[in-house]
Formats: structure tokens, C-alpha cells, sequence
């Protein structure tokens, strides 16, 4: 007897339900999205009350969680950026000279005096005045060689070292070059994204192509120069001692010296030793504030290991000035009137607001490690993105009124069965888009439009079974019955092959692919929870109230 258990009824309309309740806020969307960005900027700022007015828009009691819309619908920035991963690998010496320099002193007495001389960008060279001594200076330095932690560089040392003449050449080793260069390219995305997040857009596509390129999508921003200006600044502040101070541009530092300009004073430059103290990779937390003189500034907090060498030269180097740098230019250079160990500290200088606020989520996210060199960029304008909806709309409307007219010619009753069904899956599919917070593109309107024809799939299997068993002069219950059970195996079937393809391609796809692939897959498991479960119940519920001796399909 065809059957439904009272709790199996509760749980599929309450399923539908809950999937409708969070497909509705993308009936009201643009009273959503304010009232979203006014609960962010509330939490983020003082409130106004033009932002409470937006936040009471939409219920607070209601979901507001909506479809995010991909760069093709909303509009938006693409840049595709090269990183210029061979400027790692200076920094890499010169981070490693420190070690080399106190690693050569404890042989002084077989090397002699020691001196790092001119070099390439990708090696070091230090002079040895005994060079009767180089044996052992190259087994002092080769003691600093660490392991490659890659897998690829298993059993590789990070740097090689050799000979010439008197001098001591360290480069790094080939294994190590290329995982510097894949956690380059891994940093720069990681920061860039959180760059992007910082300022609130919404499901930017930021993913890594071939070696050592970046695909950067941002829907909503206005143009690809304001994304450009966002992501492309360096934003490398460092802490460098001053050697002196001058108005000669074209002053010779001298070996080891950096000439930067003074961001205060114009035409001030100053001196400044170039192995940096301290960085800001050692930042843990930047945020805009104020000085005692009421002008804009940043704090600034080191970790505990970038506190302690902080806290230590500022113990030994009272009374001297240290230089504040950022980007190459020097923000000031305060004389240290104390021992600073903290760990923490202030930014000032000719600052505004929105310039401390900016710099402030800059030092946050983090210095590029290596200079972007854009390849592509596009601006993809909101009125091709509204084109791009009413395209959309315009599919999706038309396969469904095909849809539905087919079934109500092909199955009558039963065809209003399956397009109520079919009206329920659509609602489902926005309610889980919305819930798992995905981002819907053009290819995936196609994978929904798509969905819609797939729908009644299902439905016509089984009612095509049902019409077969009637043929046999059983009842209507029990051909039913039937039609469901021998139908079952062929919808599953065909569901599950379509739903690993939608896998398939979400797991090696990317962008667009991905999209269509989201909506496929989603829109696989509505149609056979509508088509199984839903169907059936409302066809059940009719055999109940109407009771009817025979039925035609």
C-alpha cells in the first residue's frame, strides 16, 4: 500500500521550507545587501544613522545571507599579475650576510679580516685577506646550509658555496630557488587576498596560474586602476639605523648605505645603514590612531621576536635616530629618547585620515614579498553586467515556460504535480547558493537553466512507469507504488553519473567551470529530492483526499 509516515511528511516540508526561507532574501535584494553592508560597517565604525536606516531595511530575525553575484553579473576588476620572483633572491643574500659575517669572525684567526664585496643580485661575496685560510671558511659558512623542506628538494642543501680567488661566493642552491619561488608566488597570493578582503568586497576569485602569475577577480570595485592601487603598493616598512642626513640627492651613500628620501621634509634625504634592524614581517597588528597632537597616525605591534630586537637596539642605541621606512621612503626618523620594549609602537608623520586607515590595512596584510608586473587587466562595467542578468533571466524564463507547458500537455494533473516540484527545486537551489554562500556567474545561470530541463527528468521516468502498470488493470495506488520502486534504480543512475561529472569538473575546473559545475551539482540533488520525495507526497496526499477509482497519466 502506497504509504508515507506522518514524521517523513514533517521532514520534507520542513526541508522545503528552510531551503525557501533562505532563498527568499534574494527576492529583496537590494534591501539585503544594504542592510549586510550596514551591519559590517556598524561593527567595523561608529553608526550613523543613515547606516541604522539601511540595517533596518530586513529584519534581523530573518537569514541575509544572498547569492553573491560573480564579476560577469555585477560588474567588477580582472588583472592577471606576473610576480618578479628573482627579487626574493636578494633580499636572501642580504638576509644571510649577518650569518656569513659571524660565522667568518669566529675563524678570524685563519681568514683574517673579511669584507662582502659587490655581487650579483642572487649571491653573496665576502673577501678574505689570508686566503690560505679558505678551506676552513668554507666549511665555517657551509655549516650555515639548511635543508630544503620541499619535496621535491629532499637531500638538498638551501645554498651552495665555493671559491674564488679569495673570495667566498654563497649562492642558492637550484631546489631552493624554485620552493623560494613557489612560496613567493603562495605569499603574494595569500596577502593580496587578504588585501582584498580587507576593504569588503565580496567573493573575489583571486587563484594562482601556471609558475609564477595570479588571476585576480574582484566583482563590485570600480575600476582595474583602483584595484591596481589597492594590491600593487609594496608596503614593506622597515627600521633602519641613520648614518646621516643630507640635501644632496645625488650624495654617494657608501658600501652597505641606502640614500631615501624624507616623506616630511622635501628635499631632506637621509643616510641609512641597508641592513634593516627590523621589519614588518615581524607586525603582528597595525590600526589607525591618533597622537598626542591629535594628528593621524598608526600603531604598530611587533611579535615577541621582532619586539626583542626592537626592545634591543633601542636599549643600546639611546640618544641616536632611527629611521621609519616605508616603500623607500623615509616616514621620520625620531631620535630614541628611551629604551622601547614593548614590542609595540607609533607611526607618525603628514598623514590623513583616510591615508593612517589605509596604510594601517597595508601593514596588516603585509608586505609583497616580490614586486607584481600586471600582463592583463579589464574593467568589466555594471551595465554589461545587468545585460549579462537580463540575459539570464531571459534563458531561464523561457526553459521554464517550455518545461512546464511540456508537462502539462504530456501528464496533465500529474504534469502540475511535477511543475510545483519543479518551482520548489528552483526556490531549493537559491536557498542552498545562499547558505553555503557561493558565487553565481553567467555559466552558472547556465548550469541552473540546465537543471530545469534535467528536472523532470526523473518525473517522466516515473510517471511513464506508472502509465505501464496501469496498462496491467492494477490500482492506482498500487501502480504507483510500483512506478516509484522501478523507476528508482534508472533515476539514481543517471544522477549520480551526471553529479561525479559536476564533481569532476568543480575538482580540476576553475572560475566559469567551477560555477556551472556548483549549480549542476546542486541542482542534481534538489531535482531528485523533489522528484523522489516531494512528488510523491503531494501525489500521495491527492490519492488521499480524492480517493479516485481510476487515474489517467
Amino acid at each position: 500500500m502506497l504509504s508515507i509516515p506522518l514524521w517523513n511528511r514533517v521532514v520534507i516540508w520542513a526541508l522545503v521550507a528552510f531551503g525557501l526561507l533562505f532563498a527568499m532574501p534574494n527576492a529583496f535584494y537590494s534591501r539585503v545587501e544594504g542592510h549586510n553592508d550596514a551591519v559590517k560597517a556598524i561593527e567595523a565604525q561608529a553608526s550613523t544613522p543613515e547606516l541604522e536606516a539601511a540595517r533596518g531595511a530586513w529584519p534581523d530575525w530573518l537569514p541575509a545571507t544572498i547569492v553573491n553575484l560573480g564579476l560577469d553579473l555585477r560588474g567588477g576588476a580582472h588583472l592577471l599579475a606576473e610576480v618578479q620572483v628573482s627579487d626574493v633572491y636578494a633580499d636572501r643574500m642580504d638576509g644571510l650576510w649577518p650569518e656569513v659575517r659571524d660565522a667568518l669572525r669566529d675563524e678570524r684567526a685563519t681568514v683574517g679580516t673579511i669584507r662582502r664585496m659587490p655581487s650579483a643580485p642572487d649571491a653573496l661575496r665576502v673577501r678574505i685577506s689570508q686566503p690560505e685560510g679558505m678551506d676552513a671558511a668554507l666549511r665555517a659558512v657551509r655549516d650555515l646550509a639548511r635543508p630544503v623542506t620541499t619535496l621535491t628538494g629532499v637531500g638538498s642543501a638551501d645554498i651552495e658555496v665555493a671559491s674564488d680567488g679569495d673570495e667566498v661566493v654563497v649562492r642558492l642552491s637550484e631546489a631552493e630557488k624554485l620552493a623560494t619561488d613557489s612560496r613567493t608566488v603562495q605569499q603574494s597570493l595569500e596577502i593580496i587576498r587578504r588585501r582584498v578582503d580587507e576593504v569588503g568586497t565580496r567573493e573575489p576569485n583571486i587563484q594562482r596560474q601556471a609558475e609564477d602569475r595570479i588571476l585576480i577577480q574582484v566583482p563590485g570595485i570600480g575600476s582595474a586602476a583602483e584595484l591596481k592601487e589597492l594590491i600593487g603598493t609594496t608596503a614593506r616598512l622597515t627600521f633602519h639605523p641613520v648614518v646621516s642626513r643630507t640635501e644632496d640627492p645625488d650624495q654617494e651613500p657608501g658600501l652597505r648605505n641606502v640614500l631615501y628620501p624624507s616623506m616630511e621634509d622635501q628635499g631632506v634625504y637621509y643616510i641609512l645603514e641597508q641592513t634593516a634592524v627590523v621589519s614588518g614581517e615581524d607586525l603582528t597588528d597595525a590600526q589607525p590612531a591618533f597622537d598626542q597632537n591629535g594628528r593621524p597616525s598608526v600603531t604598530f605591534r611587533f611579535n615577541p621576536s621582532g619586539g626583542r630586537q626592537f626592545g634591543t637596539y633601542t636599549s643600546e642605541n639611546v640618544g641616536s635616530p632611527f629611521a621609519i621606512v616605508l616603500d623607500g621612503e623615509v616616514i621620520s626618523a625620531p631620535v630614541i629618547q628611551e629604551p622601547i620594549l614593548g614590542g609595540s609602537g607609533q607611526i607618525t608623520g603628514n598623514f590623513t585620515v583616510e591615508e593612517s586607515t589605509q596604510l594601517a590595512i597595508l601593514l596588516r596584510a603585509g608586505a609583497l614579498p616580490a614586486e607584481l608586473t600586471f600582463l592583463e587587466e579589464r574593467t568589466i562595467g555594471p551595465e554589461l553586467g545587468a545585460d549579462s542578468i537580463a540575459a539570464g533571466k531571459v534563458a531561464s524564463i523561457v526553459a521554464f515556460t517550455a518545461v512546464l507547458v511540456f508537462m502539462g500537455l504530456s501528464y496533465g494533473l500529474f504534469g502540475i504535480f511535477a511543475n510545483v516540484a519543479l518551482l520548489l527545486n528552483v526556490g531549493l537551489i537559491f536557498g542552498l547558493l545562499s547558505a553555503i554562500g557561493a558565487t553565481l556567474t553567467l555559466p552558472g545561470i547556465a548550469g541552473i537553466v540546465l537543471t530545469i530541463g534535467m528536472a523532470v527528468d526523473a518525473n517522466v521516468l516515473v510517471f511513464e512507469r506508472i502509465r505501464e502498470e496501469l496498462k496491467t488493470a492494477k490500482g492506482p495506488a498500487r501502480a504507483i507504488e510500483l512506478g516509484y520502486e522501478k523507476a528508482l534504480s534508472a533515476i539514481l543512475d543517471a544522477n549520480i553519473t551526471t553529479f561525479i561529472t559536476a564533481s569532476i569538473l568543480f575538482m580540476l575546473g576553475s572560475g566559469p567551470v567551477r560555477g556551472f559545475a556548483i549549480t549542476l551539482g546542486l541542482g542534481i540533488l534538489t531535482s531528485v529530492f523533489t522528484a523522489i520525495y516531494v512528488t510523491r507526497l503531494m501525489i500521495v496526499m491527492w490519492l488521499e483526499r480524492r480517493r479516485p477509482r481510476t487515474i489517467t497519466v
